[in-house]
């Protein structure tokens, strides 16, 4: 018995052709792997069978969902993501692509004798309730878009409360030298947006994907417009409503469960699209920016803010992690920021402008990590231990994702040109985000042109 671990970690290294880049100590307190590497540990024969069955990031996922497997107390869960990430990017090891059928060579069948006299042969244990396995309806069909978008976001705003901090804001925040807390930065980020549209007082603003509100409430209440908030999220629909009602703007702001294929009633002066166009789909992609397109007044900007990722190696075929499209964004999908410049164009605006915020997310999720480690019990009294794991195991790979730059992410302003082709906008960047009125601007609002990078931590 004392040798479990030694022979476990002998027979996946021989399945794989590598040495494993973690230490792992199994349930019965044997340990074996590389000294000194971050630890793990199978507490239980279940999170092997998840492993033989599933051998790869799924398998992982599941094992840590379950509870099945845990970061030891004495590891960061940092450091765990790190070692597989690194791990999982050598050529060899992509070239792999782990599956059942691996278990029919010579050390497939090793791995399974080692199982077999551990006594953790037997068949494939059902996945945590957490992940998605039926979807019905063709792919990016309203009615499946629908069902994604309540699989992420339907899951308390109570617990996303917690997790995000009183601004309600998901997505990256903007890290001025100014900005003391992430309620700061995510302030600095929704002024940047509206600075970016050119909003003004009586004009009219589209938020596609409007999540609980919080930038038609900061447009609304510091640049005076009137705006419509969509989304197809019930709960985020319900809590947007609620605090537009509570910031007495019920007369100027418009919250609608509504799918953006649907809005019929342009046209605006600018729209704002902020962490929604990676549930779109590739192929829905250009019917997205047309119907943007269409809504949007000639000479207005629309604001696109989305996740990006790298061109693919040659002969490489794209595909979302299988842990994010199982537990997190069903049915999202990523793109170079090439390709949807290039599809925006296509729809007939001209863009403008494209600014990176890579780093800027790394930080944010950190702190977003950081927020639901400090309300644990909270956070697992209201959504569940499971899902509670789903998020933590999420935002702690997506930070080390963008700091690596392995993804992503870009806000690109375009215009829809008016019929002279002009797009109206100021000579200068330094023009064009100095264009709200001091009036309408929030204390502390940083006012640096975009070419002035702040110092991310």
């Amino acid at each position: 018995m004392a040798e479990n671990a030694q022979q476990l970690v002998r027979a996946l290294e021989g399945l794989i052709g590598r040495r494993l880049p973690l230490r792992v100590r199994t349930w019965d307190g044997s340990q074996a792997g590389p000294p000194g590497a971050p630890t793990v540990v199978l507490r239980n024969r279940r999170a092997l069978r998840r492993l033989i069955w599933s051998p790869g990031e799924l398998g992982l996922a599941r094992a840590y969902v379950s509870g099945d497997l845990e970061i030891d107390p004495g590891t960061d869960l940092y450091e765990v993501l790190d070692a597989v990430a690194a791990f999982a990017e050598d050529p060899d090891v992509r070239s792999l692509q782990l599956g059942p059928r691996h278990l029919l060579g010579a050390p497939g069948r090793h791995l399974l004798a080692t199982a077999l006299r551990l006594g953790a042969l037997g068949p494939a244990p059902a996945p945590p309730p957490e992940e998605v396995r039926r979807r019905r309806g063709n792919l990016h069909s309203r009615r499946r878009d629908r069902a994604a978008i309540s699989h992420h976001y339907d899951v308390g705003n109570d617990f996303y409360g917690l997790v995000l901090g009183p601004t309600l804001v998901y997505s990256c925040a903007y890290w001025t030298p100014a900005a003391k807390s992430l309620e700061d930065a995510q302030e600095a980020k929704l002024d940047l947006i509206c600075r970016k549209l050119g909003l003004r007082p009586g004009m009219r603003l589209l938020d596609v994907g409007c999540g609980w509100g919080s930038l038609v409430l900061h447009a609304a209440r510091h640049y005076g417009v009137q705006a419509v908030g969509v989304s197809i999220s019930t709960e985020q629909v319900a809590l947007a409503r609620k605090r537009v009602a509570e910031a007495g703007l019920a007369d100027r702001i418009e919250i609608r469960l509504q799918d953006y294929r649907e809005i019929p009633d342009g046209p605006f002066d600018a729209i704002s699209s902020v962490g929604m166009a990676e549930h779109v789909g590739s192929d829905q992609y250009l019917i997205y920016a047309r119907h943007l397109y269409d809504l949007l007044a000639p000479g207005g900007r629309l604001l696109n803010h989305q996740i990006a990722r790298r061109p693919l190696h040659p002969g490489e075929k794209y595909q979302l992690s299988p842990f994010i499209d199982r537990y997190v964004f069903p049915d999202g999908e990523l793109s170079p920021v090439g390709t949807t410049v290039t599809r925006l164009e296509e729809a007939g605006f001209e863009v403008r402008d494209v600014e990176a915020l890579r780093e800027h997310y790394g930080r944010t999720l950190r702190e977003w990590v950081a927020n639901l480690e400090a309300h644990w019990p909270d956070a697992v009294s209201l959504a569940g231990r499971g899902r509670a794991r789903v998020w933590r195991l999420y935002m702690a790979a997506c930070a080390l994702a963008f700091e690596q730059n392995r993804i992503g992410i870009n806000q690109v302003l375009a215009v829809r040109p008016t019929p002279a082709g002009a797009s109206r906008l100021p000579a200068t960047r330094a023009q064009w985000l100095a264009e709200a009125p001091e009036q309408h601007r929030p204390e502390g609002a940083a006012d640096t042109d975009l070419g002035d990078r702040p110092t991310v931590r």
